[in-house]
């Protein structure tokens, strides 16, 4: 527990820290915590900026570190060393070393195919490097056979190339599960218990209710009991809170939230081995319950949901339908906070995609194929700041083929700019008043009259220059003396 709350409270400055991805995807999704073993550590980084917190975190590495600790840890990190190991036996074992000493999880990351050098001597299943040493690539897809196959059990897609495997089937469950839950809206807590007495306890009770749209079995958490042993009940507490202030319609769209966010995670459940019913942590258990009555009819309309996915005009009408997001021809384009405003099949369709790809974390817009059953995660940087945003880096799935793309466009003298930003958000996004204006502006001078020219930045650039405008922030100015006035 100390060392998980010293990872809580140094997360901003481990972000500063150049980290190995695996750890700091690890830290992010609340992983790092207990004992670690980094298994292939190289030169230390990682188990130096994890100790400096409070984490007690040891390595071992073969050529760096070959007396380093390899004890039996919580978590540990076998990170990009199954591509550098040549014989295909000595990497399964390798794998199999590193489960056998993870008591709780394991990360396992490998280069993928997108890294692999487009000329080399190839040897065995991989190439040989510059310096003369072995580099295996994997696909996605291959990647998490390969784990699943060799430890027998079912992995989850972390990142592009970076999986985790749970010891504990309810742990891997109740992770998966919280991917799709939707962060509730807290605001009707706030000065919902107009009396000081238990006022703690009944603002976590609020929280709890607003989150998983039911109150708490009393055998569920710890604070359940303690609401009972306070109050007589947690039927009696929930009566108290709607008295003072939790209104039906939180209630209603609390439980309509949860309802759907389970959908998502029974229905993508099953494109692995779906856990039976006793293999759920409680809390799920609870929710199936309450939300469709039994596993059976919660398992059958999930897979109503996602068999109906397979079908190209049902995606097509739930693209034309979504309330957020740039319509395109061929794809519906959202920005990754407004995922979860989606319609519920694109939630699921999304989803997909996060399962083979797990989490691209540098993502800013997600692009979401209307005809052809592909999901693309495009990042732009400088979203935020710049008027029209050039794409730095793409990640694709499709899911047919499985096939995951990668590619980068950080070296493109004329990459693909973004316009109209306010389409992309939700309405609640604070940028989003001066997104429009600059919109409205730009219509107003006819600067989007040839769509077909100014979707990159030399083209758009030509279009400013005609015209002699030049943009300052999110204002268009006419080219002229430092003091120009905004164009009109």
């Amino acid at each position: 527990m100390e060392a998980r709350t010293a990872v809580a409270r140094h997360r901003t400055a481990l972000s500063r820290i150049d980290l190995s991805r695996p750890i700091r995807l690890a830290l992010e999704d609340g992983l790092v915590h207990g004992t670690v073993l980094d298994y292939g550590c190289g030169r230390g980084g990682d188990v130096r900026a994890l100790t400096a917190v409070g984490v007690d975190c040891v390595g071992w590495d073969p050529a760096h570190r070959p007396d380093g600790a390899r004890r039996p840890s919580d978590l540990v990190n076998l990170g990009y060393v199954i591509n550098v190991i040549e014989r295909v036996e000595e990497r399964r074992d390798t794998l199999l070393e590193a489960w056998a000493l993870a008591q709780r999880v394991l990360i396992v990351s490998a280069r993928l195919v997108a890294e692999a050098p487009t000329a080399g001597r190839t040897l065995e299943d991989g190439y040989l490097t510059r310096l003369g040493t072995f580099q295996k690539f994997y696909e996605q897809q291959e990647l998490r056979t390969w784990i699943d196959t060799t430890l027998g059990e079912l992995s989850v897609a972390a990142a592009p190339g970076v999986f985790y495997v749970f010891r504990d089937r309810r742990e891997r469950e109740a992770f998966v599960a919280s991917r799709y839950r939707r962060s509730p809206d807290r605001g009707p807590i706030a000065g919902l218990c107009k009396i000081e007495h238990h006022r703690p306890m009944l603002e976590a009770l609020a929280g709890f209710v607003l989150e998983h749209g039911r109150l708490p079995g009393e055998d569920e958490v710890e604070l359940a009991r303690e609401v009972a042993a306070t109050l007589g009940s947690v039927r009696r507490a929930g009566r108290l809170l709607a008295a003072l202030g939790l209104s039906d319609p939180d209630l209603t769209a609390a439980r309509l939230a949860r309802s759907e966010d389970l959908l998502v995670y029974l229905a993508l459940a099953r494109l692995d081995r779906r856990s039976a019913y006793g293999e759920l942590p409680r809390s799920l258990q609870i929710d199936v319950k309450v939300f469709f009555g039994t596993y059976g009819a919660a398992t059958k309309a999930a897979d109503t949901m996602l068999f109906a996915l397979g079908d190209a005009d049902r995606r097509d009408a739930a693209c034309r339908e979504a309330r957020v997001g740039k319509l395109m021809p061929t794809a519906l384009y959202v920005h990754v906070d407004a995922i979860a405003r989606l319609p519920l099949p694109l939630r699921l369709y999304e989803g997909c995609a996060r399962h083979y790809i797990g989490a691209v974390p540098e993502a800013t817009i997600v692009k979401l194929g209307r005809h052809e059953p592909k999901v693309s995660y495009l990042t732009y940087p400088t979203f935020e700041s710049d008027p029209h945003p050039a794409l730095q880096a793409s990640v694709s799935a499709h899911l047919q083929t499985f096939r995951v793309r990668q590619r980068s466009f950080a070296s493109n003298s004329n990459p693909p700019i973004l316009h109209r930003k306010e389409l992309f958000v939700e309405t609640s996004h604070p940028s989003r008043p001066k997104f429009e204006r600059l919109t409205r502006q730009e219509e107003r001078l006819g600067l989007f009259d040839e769509p077909s020219t100014i979707g990159t930045r030399d083209g758009w650039a030509a279009a400013l220059d005609a015209r002699g405008l030049v943009l300052r922030g999110h204002r268009i100015l006419r080219r002229a003396a430092p003091d120009a006035k905004p164009a009109t």
